[in-house]
């Protein structure tokens, strides 16, 4: 029945699409979202429940609940942020396009986008960063400011329409998109921008999203200029202190182009300072997922990040 039209289906979207959906969330295991429903809960009845989200998927009936707001602090320090936790259901939902999304979109990134990409890594990124500190005396340290709760929907609808001619993959990231989300009191916070950190098909659509703000834009604007992009964390290599004053100026125009913004505290230049380099400069350490960079060559900082970079641990 999968590869049939469905009579009173205007969408077609296999079982198979969502029980391979489900499997995925299944195995990634997380918190339930506003109707407190847990996996193990969901899974007392499988049946019924896959067949509910494809039955409303396939109709264009699916409707996505709030998102359960979650305070947490930074993995690396620096305060808070919010993440999003969607229904188990809604998890799936987002799943089955968001592997609909990557099949097209995986071929089209830039070998140096490292983030929630399958076979790429933070190890990975960190990886040639540090290959590329040996290389390069500058980089700039480039932080997104609030990017998951600042990038605009329209450009993102605009990316995802440019790669897929479904119009229920459109449809539902829009629906997605504007899901409110429900703050610990119980109220609604409506948004007008934004894809919620913590839901299934964000990473898709921030990695699809930078693809054409940052990734081809470096690419065409800066030839030779390499960079490691982990999602909205990046590191770009610069021959010169004069190099890097120029791409960091250019970098912010064209934030601003596509309606964002660099931190102006977190986003700095940064000589890769050794016992062979020896310039001065007032920032000579920075930190990448997590990793402290320092001399001599680049090198890491002793410490629990060196272990879990030897490790392989992600």
């Amino acid at each position: 029945m999968d590869k049939l039209k469905v009579p009173g289906k205007p969408f077609q979207i296999s079982k198979r699409a969502i029980w391979e959906a489900w499997e995925k969330v299944k195995a990634n295991k997380g918190a339930p979202g506003v109707d407190g429903q847990t996996i193990v809960e969901f899974e007392s009845d499988p049946k019924n429940n896959l067949f509910k989200i494809w039955n409303r998927m396939s109709s264009g009936a699916y409707f996505p609940p709030p998102v359960r707001a979650v305070e947490i602090e930074k993995a690396h320090g620096g305060g808070t942020r919010i993440l999003g936790v969607p229904t188990v259901a809604d998890r799936i939902a987002q799943t089955v396009v968001a592997l609909e999304l990557e099949v097209k979109v995986e071929p089209i990134f830039h070998i140096d986008s490292y983030g929630y990409r399958p076979k790429r890594s933070a190890h990975d990124a960190v990886t040639a960063c540090r290959q590329r500190c040996w290389k390069t005396d500058w980089v700039i340290d480039l932080d997104i400011r609030r990017f998951f709760d600042s990038v605009p929907w329209d450009l993102v609808v605009k990316a995802v329409e440019a790669n897929t001619d479904l119009p229920w993959v459109v449809l539902y990231v829009k629906r997605w998109l504007k899901a409110p989300l429900m703050l610990p009191d119980g109220s609604l916070q409506i948004r007008d921008r934004g894809t919620p950190q913590g839901s299934s098909v964000s990473p898709v659509l921030a990695n699809l999203f930078l693809h054409y703000a940052f990734d081809p834009w470096m690419a065409r604007e800066f030839p030779g200029v390499a960079f490691e992009r982990y999602v909205d964390d990046a590191v770009v290599h610069c021959v010169s202190e004069a190099q890097a004053d120029h791409v960091l100026g250019a970098l912010q125009m064209r934030m601003r182009e596509v309606g964002l913004e660099l931190h102006p505290d977190k986003t700095r230049i940064v000589y890769c300072k050794d016992s062979n380099r020896r310039g001065s400069n007032e920032h000579t350490v920075f930190t990448f997922l997590g990793f402290t960079f320092r001399g001599p060559s680049g090198a890491l900082e002793v410490g629990e990040d060196v272990h879990r970079l030897q490790s392989g641990d992600q």
